[in-house]
Order: C-alpha cells, then structure tokens, then sequence
C-alpha cells in the first residue's frame, strides 16, 4: 500500500467549548483540528485525486500519468504510483486491451479523524473501454488526507476493506 511518513501535529489545537452545550447551536468543528472549509478542502482533494487515479490510456506515457497525479500526492506517495503504474505486465495488459478508463469519484463516509490528517472512504468508478467492449467498474478506498505545509495533499491509499474484516459496522 502507498504511503509516507506520519504527519506532523497541527500548529493549534481545536478550541473546545466551555460553555453549556445547546443542540441548538452545537458547533462540532469547535472539537475537531480543521475547519468546515478545511473538511471541504480535504474531501475535495480525495476525491479529485481517486478520479485521476482511475483515468489512463493504454497509449499513454506512464510519466504523464504521473504528472496527472503530482497536484494531489505527497512525492513519496508519487514515486509509489509512477512505479505502479510503469510495470511492465500493467503496461502490456492495458496496451494488448487497448483499454482507456475514465474515472470519476464520490465521497461516502469519513472513516477517521487525527490532528493532521483525515482519512475518507471513496468510492472510485470507471468508464472503461477495451476492444472487446465497455464496461464499469467500482472500487472503494480509503484515501488519507493530510497538511502538507499549507496545502492539502493525498498522502495514503489502499482498498477500504483492507484490514477491516472485524469491522461490522
């Protein structure tokens, strides 16, 4: 599976809530280490990135795949998938099928939050045409999300029932 270092430890930590608490105006993001607008960022960069992850062509340059996903990916997590996705068998297979994929992606569910990085569950979907006909395809992953300076970057992936054969709910 994909990944790098641990993140870092936010600057700040969240500012909690001292007064009384009223369902009326709970305000849950004042518990957690982002913001609304960083959830929303984070989400946005998972789920762009699992799109990207999942359009190729069987006539294109692994190197420009990569480049594809360099806006979204730490460069530990970059150097894991350009290796990927330039083997030889992967290769071969997509050239002899002559197979474009176009992906697309939707967020489902938050699976985890830590000080400086949140992991989503997404579901990836493809568009796939090979020479022997169409198809659709779907996967779901858990995509880590974390602050990588001051930017939101993919640092993290792997199939989302990896290591969650106990989990029943």
């Amino acid at each position: 599976t994909p990944s790098a270092a641990a993140p870092a430890a936010p600057a700040t930590s969240p500012p909690g809530i001292s007064s009384s608490v009223s369902p009326e105006s709970f305000d849950i993001y004042r518990l957690l280490p982002f913001s609304q607008r960083d959830f929303a960022i984070a989400a946005d960069m998972a789920q762009r990135f699992t799109a990207a992850y999942g359009t190729y062509r069987f006539d294109e340059d692994p190197a420009a795949y990569g480049e594809r996903l360099r806006p979204y990916v730490t460069d530990q997590l970059l150097t894991d998938l350009e290796r990927s996705a330039a083997a030889p068998g992967i290769i071969d297979e997509r050239k002899r099928e002559q197979v474009v994929a176009v992906g697309s992606a939707g967020i489902d569910s938050i699976r985890d939050i830590a000080s400086n990085s949140v992991i989503f569950v997404v579901t990836g979907r493809q568009q796939l045409t090979k020479v022997n006909g169409n198809s659709e395809d779907s996967k779901k992953w858990a995509v880590t999300a974390t602050r990588d300076g001051g930017a939101w970057r993919i640092y993290a992936f792997e199939p989302a029932d990896a290591g969650q054969a106990g989990d029943t709910g």
